[in-house]
């Protein structure tokens, strides 16, 4: 009979503890949509309105910092990360703001670490051992997480949810293989981003890398069109 209690104790801790982290997740996903919503406009971010008022952004950092996901819940854990990637791509802009690039702050990417649900992860980390590394098929991941840079495909103002990541991840893909300044035509020539010739593997796994543009593109690239990569822009990816 002890043991019987001990057991349905035992359980309802656990159950417990699983619906407040789903709760404290929930939460996230509302509060970043709602952080997006009043600072990006455009694709764009407004880092003069959230460095004059950086609660929310701070707030976002802290929950971060407390919330563990299990890579075996791969939706939740996708969303999760590419907003939390998003998010610590906008921290790390305001807390040097003004500046021009990302690149101006010692390394923002490679070197500066944050301690999200009991990681301590560069922004890198987060693309390439959580999201990459565990995802390896999944190479829409590229078209959602936004660098701060004008070359990166622009910053949506929602987050990311479980429940229409797939759809999101497409529509953001098909909107930038669409986009006549990140898919440049000109006759039987294509200039396309650096993100193809940098992670050239992620988009060769089916075919090579025109076989993956195309299969986003309403209007398809010739199999033998003439490639070439068009320099990355790394200027701020801030509101005019």
């Amino acid at each position: 009979m002890k043991n019987k209690l001990k057991y349905t104790i035992l359980v309802l801790l656990v159950l417990s503890i699983q619906g407040a982290a789903a709760q404290e997740l929930k939460e996230f996903y509302s509060n970043t949509d709602s952080f997006l919503k009043s600072t990006v406009k455009n694709g764009r971010v407004d880092y003069t309105a959230i460095k004059n008022n950086p609660t929310k952004l701070n707030a976002l950092v802290a929950a971060a910092h407390e919330i563990k996901v299990e890579k075996t819940d791969a939706i939740n854990f996708q969303a999760f990360w590419i907003n939390t990637y998003n998010i610590l791509v906008i921290d790390g802009v305001v807390k040097n703001y003004p500046l021009k690039s990302p690149l101006n702050v010692p390394g923002f990417f490679d070197k500066i670490t944050y301690e999200v649900g009991g990681k301590n992860v560069t922004l890198n980390d987060i693309e390439n051992k959580l999201l990459r590394a565990n995802f390896p098929k999944e190479a829409r991941f590229h078209f959602v997480l936004v660098c701060a840079g004008l070359g990166c495909p622009p910053i949506i103002d929602t987050a990311y949810i479980p429940t229409t990541l797939d759809t999101q991840l497409q529509r953001q893909t098909v909107l930038a293989l669409n986009n006549p300044d990140f898919i440049q035509i000109t006759k039987n020539k294509a200039k396309i981003s650096q993100l193809f010739e940098w992670y050239k593997g992620d988009f060769e796994q089916n075919g090579d890398v025109i076989a993956f543009i195309n299969r986003y593109r309403k209007e398809k690239l010739p199999e033998k069109v003439k490639v070439s990569y068009y320099p990355y822009d790394w200027t701020l990816n801030e509101v005019n």
